[in-house]
């Protein structure tokens, strides 16, 4: 019998993230290489996590996820507004461009550019998904898989 998905278990999975107009936002299986996700380590939603648990290699599951339960509600908090001397280095921003921001701490977080007006520069740091209800459709292939590094890519 093959082993089922638990909280602490590592999964390598093909996935497709479709939004409720039918187009899909992120998938796997475009490039051929599957997703490494360990559940437990905060990286996935606990409403994602639940639809996994259980399952086992081979099986292929299609469900969909509120925005609160896949990449949270969209927050204002996290809209912040720019002057066009902010981006000197880094050339002019396109609405849309995601770029990589250096916060508090030194880490590193990407924000999406929603709107450049006058000197103004609206960037989003939502996840991209937030506000979204995502309609996931995930194969598992393994369950605790063997790898060698390098050999999947862990999802972001």
């Amino acid at each position: 019998m093959s082993e089922k998905v638990q909280r602490d278990s590592a999964l390598l999975v093909h996935f497709t993230l479709k939004l409720e107009d039918g187009s899909t936002a992120e998938s796997t299986r475009a490039n051929g290489k599957p997703a490494l996700f360990r559940l437990g380590d905060g990286s996935l939603s606990a409403g994602l996590e639940q639809e996994l648990l259980g399952r086992q290699a081979g099986d292929r599951h299609t469900f969909t996820l509120a925005p609160e339960e896949a990449f949270g509600a969209a927050s204002p908090d996290l809209i912040q507004y720019f002057s066009r001397r902010d981006f000197i280095d880094a050339g002019e921003p396109e609405v849309g461009t995601i770029m990589l921001f250096t916060g508090i701490g030194g880490s590193e977080m990407p924000g999406v550019i929603r709107e450049v007006s006058g000197d103004s520069i609206t960037v989003d740091f939502n996840h991209p998904l937030a506000g979204q209800r995502i309609t996931f459709d995930i194969e598992v292939l393994e369950v605790n898989p063997a790898l060698e590094a390098g050999d999947a890519n862990p999802v972001s």
